[in-house]
C-alpha cells in the first residue's frame, strides 16, 4: 500500500443506514475516502469495476444481486466487509479469517475493531486470500435459507430520522402503498409510528407467530397489544388495542383466530 488514502465502496439498499455507516466511517477512519455509495449488488459490482476501491462494505441482503453474490464477483480484488442483520453467514466467514463483518445496527466499538484489522491488512499489502470457495458456500447457504432469522428490531423512518424499534414494542403493522406502517409503544408507554420499505408479506416470515398474527390482508397485529375484539354482523370483526385509538379490521378469512371469544 502506498501513501495514498485508502478508498471504499458502501452498498446498502436502505439509504438511511447507508448514510449512517458512511458518517461513522468518516468519524472513525478520517483518511478513508468513500468513493461510491450504492443501493444493490449490481450497482456495487459496476462501481467496483469503475473505481477499484480498496475496501467494500456490502449489505448481505439486498434485492437482486445480494452482497454475497457481489462479493463473489469482486473476489480477491478488494478487502470485503459484510454488513448484516443476520450473523450466521458472516460469522462463519469471519471465523475462517478471510472476511470481516458488522452486525446491524452497527456499533462504534465493533466498527473500530474492524478498521484496525483493515488498516493492518492494507499496510501489509499482501495478496488477498482466495475466498472463492468460501463465498460460493455462503451464497448457497443464503439461497437455501428459506426462513430468515427472527426480527429483533426494525429500522423505522420518521421524516429524516431513523429509529430502531424493538419488535416486542410493535403494536401492529399495516401496508401503506409502497411502504409498511409500523405502530409501536415505547418504554414510556407513548405510542409512535413510522414507515419502513419492507413489504408486509416479507416481514411475516420473520415475526414470531406465537405473538404476531395477520388479521387482514393489510394488517398484522401483536396479540399482546389487543384489548378486546368486537364481532360484526357481516362475519368480520374489529380489534381494539390497549392504549391506542386505532381500531383494526379483521377480515372474514382470519376470523377463525377469534372463534372462542
Amino acid at each position: 500500500m502506498n501513501n495514498r488514502c485508502p478508498t471504499a465502496l458502501v452498498a446498502d439498499d436502505e439509504p438511511l443506514l447507508r448514510k449512517a455507516l458512511v458518517r461513522m466511517l468518516a468519524a472513525a477512519w478520517p483518511e478513508l475516502n468513500v468513493v461510491a455509495q450504492v443501493r444493490n449488488g449490481r450497482e456495487a459490482v459496476e462501481q467496483f469495476e469503475a473505481l477499484k476501491p480498496d475496501v467494500c462494505f456490502l449489505d448481505v441482503h439486498m434485492p437482486g444481486l445480494s452482497g454475497m453474490e457481489a462479493a463473489r464477483v469482486i473476489g480477491r480484488r478488494a478487502h470485503l466487509v459484510f454488513v448484516t442483520a443476520y450473523d450466521q453467514y458472516a460469522v462463519q466467514a469471519f471465523e475462517q479469517g478471510a472476511l470481516d463483518y458488522l452486525i446491524k445496527p452497527v456499533e462504534v466499538e465493533r466498527l473500530e475493531a474492524t478498521i484496525v484489522r483493515l488498516r493492518e491488512r492494507l499496510l501489509a499489502a499482501k495478496p488477498l486470500p482466495d475466498t472463492t470457495a468460501l463465498l460460493s458456500l455462503l451464497v448457497e447457504h443464503l439461497r437455501k435459507d428459506a426462513v430468515p432469522a427472527p426480527l429483533r428490531w426494525v429500522h423505522v423512518s420518521i421524516g429524516s430520522t431513523l429509529r430502531l424499534v424493538p419488535v416486542e414494542q410493535i403494536d401492529f403493522l399495516r401496508s401503506d402503498e409502497k411502504y409498511t406502517l409500523v405502530a409501536w409503544r415505547g418504554e414510556d408507554g407513548k405510542p409512535g409510528e413510522g414507515l419502513i420499505r419492507t413489504p408486509l408479506k416479507d416481514l411475516l416470515g420473520q415475526l414470531d407467530a406465537s405473538h404476531f398474527a395477520q388479521v387482514h390482508r393489510a394488517v398484522v397485529v401483536n396479540l399482546r397489544a389487543i384489548s378486546h375484539v368486537t364481532r360484526s354482523l357481516n362475519e368480520t370483526a374489529h380489534i381494539h388495542l390497549k392504549g391506542r385509538v386505532e381500531i383494526l379490521p379483521v377480515s372474514r378469512s382470519y376470523l377463525h383466530l377469534f372463534r372462542q371469544m
